[in-house]
Order: C-alpha cells, then structure tokens, then sequence
C-alpha cells in the first residue's frame, strides 16, 4: 500500500466526500477509508507497480517536490534514488523554515479552492498517521483596512467562493478584532474574516518526516551529491553527473531543484526567475499573547501589501514575512541577508500593524528564495526526452503537499490528473496567479 496518500474522512467529512465525487482528487491518491475502498486502492497501486516494475528515476532536489514525488513514484513501482546538494531538509530551500500556511483561500479560483480543500484533509491524515502532529489547524485570519471588503478584493472573493462552496466562515470586523483578537489595531483593520479550516505547518519537520519515510519504504537518498550536469545520448536525457564526477543513470530524471531549477535549467529562465523574500522571526517576551486562538495565523490587508505571519510557536517565536516581489536573485552564492532597509519596512509595519510585536526583540532573519513563473503557477511537465521538471513553487506551493507527490507521479505516468493541465509548460502570457501575492 502507497504510504503517500490521502483519506478524505476529515475537514469536514461532508468537504472531502464532496471533493472525491466532483473527482478532483484522483482515485489512485486514497487509502482505504470507512466506506470501504481498500481493495479498489490497492488494485490501482498494484497495477501501477505492474506497469513500472524496474524502471528508474533519478530526483534532483529533497525538498517538498521531490521527496513527495519520490514517495509517490516508489510506491508505483519505480526504483527511486533522490540525490541533493546538501542535507535534507537542506537549510536554503524554501521548506527550510518554522513555518509555512496552510490555506484554501484563494479568491475565486475553483482549481486551488479545492486543492487546498483536498490538501488540508491530506495534512489531517499526516496528523493522524504521525507520532507527531505537524499540522496546526488554529485558523486563518484574513483581514483588510477597508471599513467592508471591496468587491473584486482577494479577501471579499475568498470569503464569498468559500461561502457558496459550503464552508462556514466568521465574519471579523474592527469590535470583533479588538474582542477576539486584541494584539491586531483595530483603527486600521476593520473587515475581514476567520476561516477555522486553515493553519499552519512546521515545515523543515515535515520534509524530514518526509525524508524518513522515503528512507525506510526502499527511497534511497544520497546527500551532498551536488547536480553537476546531464548526460545524454543523443537527445534525450539519460541521467546526471555530480559535483564529484560520479555518474548516475536512470530511465528518467525529474528535476525538482526549487530556486536552483533555472541555473539548472538555463533555458527555463524565460518563464522563471528567483526572487528572495525577507522573513523576520521575532521573540516578543509575552509570547501567550500570540498564540491561538486569539492570534491564528493571520494576513493584513495582504492582496495590497503581502503582510502575512505566524502565532507563537512551541519556542516562542513569532514569524512575519512579506508575499511580494521581492529581491531578483541573479546567481547561486548571491547573498540571503536580510537588508537593515527590509527590517525597517518590517518595523513600520508591526508599529501600524502588531504595536506589541514592534518592540519584541528579533530572534532571526533569513531570505526565502522563491521559483516564480511568469503567471504564479507550478510548472510540472515533461521538458524534453528522459526528463521532466518539478518546480516554480512561486511561494505558495507547501501548503500542497499531500497532494503534489501524486500529481508529479500522474504527470510522470501519463495519467489522467484533474489539475495537472494548469501546471503543464506553457508560453509566456499574464501573470499573478495568486491573488494574495501583493504587487507591490
């Protein structure tokens, strides 16, 4: 049985039901559930591992991307081998952090509503699979400065998409704030609402998880084996050299290199770019006054201004960041400081914002680096003969987890996936697919 899958029993059980029979969640992701489709589930695995039996697929990058696929891919009957440049978790990848969202909210946009729907079931079955639950359902709290969410705003689109969709939702305005959740300013935000669904995720600990789990069902992964270049035969792609000039062959490479895709892939720098994100940890010395449920985890007015961020965690510590441009990050070994600029950007905010959090002392800063596409969306597809490419997380892609393994894996096999055609290579048009990605 596939050890990367989803049961749709949770969040609520009436959602998840939904979700399975509108068929955006393929079949082949389910265990077995309390309405009895073990068999079914271990037909499609088992055909899967038929069909793939001594087939090989060598993974560049042990983030969330490929140690998802890796899971996925090895319990469809490859032979996997994940090889990363470092540790994993390795410490620069966006993963490498306390914290990552989890949310569905994503305006009117049916595709990531109801993968973030399907998602947060598949992070509720972790929970309840693991010794340790590394899912925080402690809510999300969205709220604006408008004195009532504009129509067409990201905030006003996803409380009405999720309202029609069935969830139930708590309207939040300035007397709510200042009641429930009095570290917020209530002058100045005075709209917006509390979705109890969402949360947060300890995200370094999950890929580890991950990592482990990889390990002990027959994944093996090797560490410090940094990409060097492809080989080939003729066109297509037959494995790859690392840093230390050993060789690796498989039937298939998928590169799933997070940030470090485009200097992998040089070619693909016309439909992405790496933009590095300041995040600020903060230790404020009453750290009960930034934990659920009076502060979940939260966005201020984040359509216009990115401003999003974390309660305390079991150390104490508060996270803020900013889901914005960003810094261009043009080469490998360019500098991850986070500029006196940037912090003082994240003062006048928490002054405005989080008066209390202004004067908490700064416990750690580091700078996310993000792969963007053009338009804000993955980009999993096959790239030429013997390879495909896993990436472009665009700062929004973790929270997917559960679900990304078997959608690389559905791309991988050629298999019908309900929301892989959005995540297919595609020419250059548009951009900003995510609605909370401020552009500032």
């Amino acid at each position: 049985m596939a050890l990367f899958t989803l049961s749709l029993r949770h969040l609520p059980r009436s959602r998840c039901a939904s979700a399975r029979a509108r068929g955006s969640i393929p079949a082949g992701w389910l265990s077995h559930d309390r309405r009895g489709n073990e068999s079914e589930s271990r037909r499609v695995i088992g055909d899967q591992m038929s069909k793939h039996a001594r087939q090989s697929i060598l993974i560049v990058g042990g983030g969330v991307f490929g140690i998802t696929a890796a899971i996925e891919l090895h319990a469809r009957g490859w032979q996997v081998i994940v090889l990363d440049q470092g540790r994993v978790p390795h410490p620069d990848a966006a993963s490498t952090d306390i914290s990552k969202v989890i949310r569905m909210d994503y305006g009117a946009d049916e595709i990531y509503t109801a993968m973030g729907e399907a998602a947060i079931c598949g992070w509720l079955r972790w929970n309840a699979q693991w010794d340790t639950p590394l899912f925080h359902q402690d809510g999300f709290l969205m709220m604006t400065r408008d004195r009532e969410m504009q129509p067409g705003s990201f905030e006003r689109e996803s409380l009405e998409f999720l309202t029609q969709r069935g969830h139930a939702l708590g309207r939040v305005g300035a007397a709510d704030l200042r009641k429930a959740h009095p570290a917020w300013n209530s002058n100045v935000y005075r709209d917006g609402y509390l979705n109890p669904s969402g949360g947060w995720a300890e995200s370094q600990r999950v890929v580890a998880q991950l990592a482990g789990l990889a390990s002990s069902c027959g994944v093996v992964i090797h560490e410090h084996a940094a990409f060097a270049s492809f080989l080939e035969n003729g066109t297509r792609i037959t494995g790859v050299q690392d840093a230390s000039g050993r060789q690796w062959h498989a039937n298939l490479v998928l590169v799933a290199a997070g940030a470090w895709t485009p200097f992998l892939l040089p070619h693909l720098r016309a439909v992405m770019k790496i933009t590095g994100q300041p995040v600020v940890h903060l230790q404020p010395e009453n750290a009960d006054a930034f934990r659920p449920p009076a502060f979940p985890v939260w966005a201020a007015d984040i359509g216009r201004t990115g401003w999003y961020g974390f309660p305390a965690n079991a150390e104490g510590i508060v996270k803020v960041a900013n889901h914005g441009p960003g810094r261009e990050i043009t080469e490998p070994g360019q500098s991850r400081e986070v500029t006196v600029a940037e912090i003082a950007r994240f003062m006048e905010f928490l002054r405005g914002t989080f008066p209390q959090l202004a004067t908490a002392r700064i416990a750690a800063t580091r700078q996310c680096w993000y792969c963007d596409t053009f338009d804000g969306h993955f980009w999993i597809d096959h790239d030429r003969p013997g390879l495909l490419v896993a990436a472009g997380d665009s700062g929004h892609a973790f929270k997917f987890a559960p679900l990304l393994g078997g959608m690389i894996a559905d791309v991988v096999d050629g298999t019908p996936n309900a929301w892989a055609h959005r995540f297919r290579a595609r020419t250059k048009r548009g951009d900003g697919a995510d609605g909370a990605r401020a552009n500032l």
